[in-house]
Formats: structure tokens, sequence, C-alpha cells
């Protein structure tokens, strides 16, 4: 094929910032980008790679969801616009959130996005206006706080501190700041932290909100992935919660559909109205195919999930039990798939360590500060390799020098 050249435009342009808006000038690439760079450099020095870095599932999707997928992308008139979900895809969510949490939830509490990055990413603008106050967990997600960003609003972060059990402390927020507060973020179990919240603080969460008027967005991104009792609840599974709040529920982690970008914000119907409203300005509906697939999957035996997450859960006692023996005090983690970690002593920066970890043995974890400055001291490794590549990498780790045995 010939190189297609345009006269006169051999190089780039190059334009200057004043072209674009202060928030985006205000955006820098992430520091996964960075990782990813490091890594292509090691490989092309022919170096081994363990790359826990980003928590992409490893595990393929199951049989009878990829053939849904298959014969429905066979389907011509499933390339048009979807304009909406359809109703054997709500149905299913009902379906799911009835048998699987025991939750009731009528049509209108129901309405898919392209996964919680983006639905995430629009809720502020749905929620708020200009200058508005969001209250987001502080080591937490990042696009928690980019939701209020997105829509101009002011982010407030609530500590999430070892000494608390990484619960937030509700009683400690000042008053100041929940007058202001129009929504606060919480998800349990909680990326990058890894721990589970007991009954009683969803109790207390749903008092708080009452009494402050701050309405609860809950990420339920990893309730199919916890290793402290066999089963994780929905945030809607408790009392009053459909009066303050509504829920993320995604097919990304459960069903390792990560790529197919589809999740679910269920709970409280006028929230779920507007957010339909906002999208439908700029959206035509999730992919068809991508719907019969999800279809398939809330619908579906759910063997394949438990078995996974026993996968996982094994993964977990591996590197966390292998890490202690050869000097670096890590603890198993309660739920989702990652391990959080201090950084071993001897190192003043999260991501010092991770670089000097990465040069010397092929081993990439993510700085802890990238979850926000209470992270700062502390890595997230991502359970995405499987046990015999876990006891290769740990090898590799003992031999390094970098960890002292007890």
């Amino acid at each position: 094929m010939a190189e297609c050249k345009i006269k006169g435009f051999e190089g780039k342009i190059k334009m200057k910032d004043t072209y674009f808006s202060d928030k985006v000038n205000g955006f820098r690439p992430g520091i996964f980008a960075t990782l990813n760079e490091k890594k292509e450099e090691l490989l092309r020095q022919g170096k081994t790679v363990y790359n826990l870095s980003v928590g992409t599932p490893d595990f393929p999707p199951a049989p009878h969801i990829m053939k849904a997928m298959e014969t429905a992308c066979r389907e011509p008139k499933n390339y048009k616009y979807a304009l909406r979900e359809l109703p054997e895809l709500i149905e299913a969510v009902q379906c799911r959130y009835r048998h699987r949490f025991g939750v009731e939830l009528e049509k209108d509490e129901i309405t898919a996005v392209y996964g919680s990055q983006e639905g995430m990413a629009h809720i502020g603008m749905v929620l708020c206006n200009p200058g508005d106050t969001i209250l987001v967990p502080d080591p937490g997600y990042p696009l928690f706080g980019m939701s209020g960003i997105m829509a101009d609003a002011n982010v407030e972060y609530y500590p999430i501190e070892e000494e608390n059990g990484y619960l937030p402390d509700l009683d400690a927020i000042p008053k100041e700041v929940r007058i202001k507060t129009k929504y606060m973020i919480v998800s349990y179990p909680l990326n990058p932290v890894c721990v589970c919240a007991p009954d009683e603080f969803y109790n207390r969460l749903i008092a708080f909100a009452k009494e402050n008027d701050i309405i609860i967005i809950h990420d339920n991104a990893y309730s199919d992935i916890i290793y402290t009792r066999k089963q994780g609840r929905s945030f809607l599974s408790f009392e009053g919660a459909k009066e303050v709040g509504a829920e993320f529920y995604s097919l990304s982690k459960s069903y390792n559909l990560t790529g197919a970008r589809i999740s679910f914000v269920v709970g409280n119907q006028e929230i779920v109205r507007k957010l339909r409203i906002f999208r439908s300005q700029i959206d035509y509906g999730i992919f068809l195919p991508v719907q019969y697939a999800a279809i398939a999957a809330l619908t579906g035996p759910d063997d394949f999930v438990e078995e996974q997450r026993q996968k996982y859960g094994r993964r977990n006692r591996a590197l966390c039990g292998g890490l202690r023996k050869i000097g670096w005090n890590v603890p198993d983690s309660q739920g989702t798939m990652f391990v959080w970690a201090k950084i071993p002593e001897g190192y003043d920066s999260s991501l010092d360590f991770c670089l000097k970890l990465m040069g010397q043995t092929g081993v990439i974890v993510t700085p802890g500060n990238a979850f926000g400055s209470r992270g700062e001291g502390y890595v997230r490794m991502a359970l995405v390799i499987d046990e015999e590549k876990i006891h290769e990498m740990l090898g590799v780790l003992a031999q390094s020098g970098i960890f002292q045995p007890a």
C-alpha cells in the first residue's frame, strides 16, 4: 500500500495551551501510562516482567456469555442504534438483584451506562451545579474525584486510614463540609485498600445521609470478589438506601467483561431518571450484542463466578503469604482483585520503591499516592497472574536482596 502524504504537511502542528480549556490543560498522563512506558522499556531489553499494576482480569468470560455475544454479532439488525436497554436486559438486572442481593428493583430504578467509569464521570454533572461540594475517599479510585472535577464541583476528601479499619469516620467530617455536600461516594470492598465494610457501617451511613441531606453513590464493583465471607452485599440491601442514593453495578470484574463496557446505575428512581435524561443528550445506547452478552451473564449459571472467587483467594494467600516469608509484611486482602501493602522500611517514597522494584526484579506495582495523598507509603498489587507465576515471581524477589526475612 502506498504511503499517504499531504503536501506541505510533513510536520506536526504545535498548538498553544491557550487554545484549550483550563480543565483539560490541568490533566496529566496517569501513573499507568508512566508504568506502561517503563514496562515496554524492560521488554525491549529482553527482561521478564511481572505486571501487577493494572486491574484487568486475566480470566476469560464464561463460554455461554461469549456465545451470546457471537450470536448477536451475526444479526445485522443488531448494528443499529440501541436507543434504550432491551426489556430483557432490565428484567435480567431485576433477576440478578433479587436472587443475588435480595433486593427488589422497579424497571425505572435501573439504567445502563458504558461502564462505571463513564457513568461515574457523568454522575457529577447530573447531581451538581458548579461550586457544589462532593465527598470522596482518600485513598480511593481516582475517578471518584474526577466525577466532581468534570462538574466544576469542589472535591473534599474524607480520610480512609488503617487505624480506623479503612472506614470513614463520619462524625469527624466537619459540619461546614456536610452542609455544602451534594453527594458522597462510598465503595466497599474498596479499591485500593482491599477491605470490606461491616453491615452496621451501612446503617450508620444511611442515617448520616438522611441527617445531612447528602446523596450516597455506592460503587459496587467487587461484591463477587471477597474473601472474608462467601458473598458480598449491595448497598441497596439495607433499609432506607433507595431513599438516599444509588449504586453502580459493573459486569467488568465478576464476568470479565472489562472491554465490553457495561454497567448499571440502580436505586433511587429520581437519580436514575435524571441520569437517563442526561445521557440521552450524548448517547444512543449500549451496543446490542453487548446487551445480549450481559443478559446471558446476569441470568446464566454462576458457578464460574464462585470458582473465580476461589482462584483469586488462592492467589491472594499465595502472594501475601509468600511476601511475608521473604520479609515484606503484607496483610491478606479482604476483597477486590488487589492487595494493599505498606512499602518496606528504608524507603521514603512509594514511587521510588516501585521504580527500584521494577528495575531490579521486573515486578510492576502501583504507587499508593496514585490513589490520593494518604496512599503515600503504600503500593497496590493486582492479582492478575496465576499461582505458578506468583511463586516464580516470589523466587525472583527473594533473590533480589531488597527484602530481609525476619
